[in-house]
């Protein structure tokens, strides 16, 4: 399928062909949730943790005697039933990550970029640069083209003037093709691509 090609000034400058086993396919919610919970899994930093009664300083003594005072038997001043005691079965330092296959790694990236097609909230542009390091000119170009939740994905090698002056926009993000991912794509309103991440996604997922 073809795509019409804008600039930042929001006016055509030609088209691009884009591959339909790429960009035409038909999500599937499942996928597309199982990806997303494998991304948000891999980024918790798993260091949450209790103390167990081997780590709680005290002494080893037993409280009282096992019978005869009326009370009920203890074995330990640190266990969970008394005051800066135990905590039984709570969290451990863990790793929160898990196994996805490669193949519906690449299957839900994807359709999440084929979502945005059907959706018509995908703009190809020509490139992502900036001749000058100004925001205020940035975010005058972004309103022109209607854009405000966005997200940009340019080729490998990014212009410095463009991140640095997008980075001071709300909600306006910038990728890398190599760092493009399923989470921030169906996280954005509208995502919009250059020509050289659209050939270059072609190539990694063709």
């Amino acid at each position: 399928m073809k795509a019409t090609v804008k600039n930042l000034d929001n006016k055509d400058v030609g088209s691009i062909e884009m591959l339909d086993s790429v960009y035409a396919v038909e999500p599937r919610r499942d996928i597309l949730t199982r990806m997303v919970n494998w991304q948000l899994a891999k980024r918790r930093s798993g260091n949450h943790a209790t103390k167990g009664i081997s780590a709680i300083n005290g002494t080893t003594k037993k409280p009282w005697a096992q019978k005869g005072t009326g009370r009920a038997r203890q074995g330990s001043l640190r266990s969970p039933q008394f005051r800066k005691g135990a905590t039984i079965f709570g969290p451990v330092v863990r790793d929160h990550a898990h196994d996805m296959p490669k193949k519906v790694r690449a299957l839900a990236l994807r359709m999440a970029l084929s979502s945005k097609q059907m959706d018509g909230k995908l703009i190809i542009i020509d490139e992502a640069k900036m001749a000058d390091l100004k925001t205020k000119a940035l975010a005058v170009k972004l309103n022109k083209m209607g854009l405000s939740h966005v997200l940009f994905i340019d080729g490998s090698n990014l212009d410095t003037n463009f991140v640095l002056a997008a980075r001071n926009i709300p909600h306006v993000d910038v990728l890398p093709e190599q760092g493009a991912n399923v989470y921030d794509i169906l996280h954005c309103d509208t995502l919009v691509m250059t020509k050289n991440a659209v050939e270059q996604l072609q190539e990694r997922l063709k």
